[in-house]
């Protein structure tokens, strides 16, 4: 593992990126910074974080044999290692919302964003931007945000912090491709937002009242209205609740 610290920059993800088309990077090579000053999340969202405050970092991971199809492992991976963290810390009443937020009481304290680079039809690597709020107690217009501080009155060291999470994002990025069906393929579906409840949602532009079963192995979001049973991809399902 090679950690690479930098104290400001556009986008970790984006950071990476260069630097690996530049030249040639060690597996698992990782870039922090304090300050993220264009972050992103998922589908063209905005990932805000008081520099100082939270972790920005971005992970990048080679792959032998993964085909494409099976993207939604990464995903899996990623979001399964930080629930593991998490509740090591007795972070309270976590969830994953689909496709890429780990949740407390309902309200956001961790996301992810993949960028795969593919090879015919297979990945050959994945860059994992991930943003954790660590000890910011104010998110101005994000009333669904929230920190660990937050959600357990406890001051984290950052620097520890991290530690953990490198060391189990490794640990579970490792059995990605080997593992033929990775014991957290199963997990993630257990701690699935809103699962075998009842909400609303808008779909196709309409409201509609439906109920989250879980998520397919490619990844769609499998949602029940009735009896009938659909799937959906990202930006087609627009949580309402």
């Amino acid at each position: 593992m090679l950690i690479i610290k930098v104290s400001a920059t556009d986008s970790t993800n984006l950071h990476l990126k260069r630097m690996a088309a530049e030249r040639d990077l060690k597996d698992f090579t990782v870039l922090v910074t304090e300050s993220q000053l264009q972050g992103r999340g998922q589908a063209g969202t905005k990932w805000k974080s008081e520099p100082g405050k939270n972790l920005t970092f971005s992970v990048l991971k080679y792959f032998k044999d993964l085909e494409a199809e099976k993207g939604f492992r990464i995903s899996q991976a990623v979001s399964m290692a930080l629930i593991e963290v998490f509740r090591r810390l007795q972070i309270p009443d976590l969830a994953i919302k689909w496709p890429n937020d780990i949740l407390s009481g309902g309200r956001k304290i961790s996301g992810i964003l993949i960028e795969n680079a593919l090879k015919g039809n297979r990945i050959s690597q994945s860059v994992t931007g991930i943003g954790v709020n660590v000890n910011q107690t104010s998110f101005i217009g994000l009333p669904n945000a929230a920190s660990l501080i937050q959600v357990t009155g406890r001051t984290f060291d950052r620097a520890a912090l991290l530690d953990l999470l490198l060391a189990e994002l490794e640990e579970h990025l490792k059995v990605l491709e080997d593992a033929p069906d990775p014991e957290f393929l199963t997990e993630y579906n257990k701690f699935l937002y809103l699962k075998d409840r009842e909400a609303v949602f808008e779909i196709d532009g309409r409201k509609v009242t439906a109920v989250i079963r879980g998520v397919s192995p490619e990844g769609k979001l499998q949602i029940q209205q009735g009896q009938g049973l659909s799937e959906y991809g990202l930006k087609e399902v627009v949580y309402l609740q």
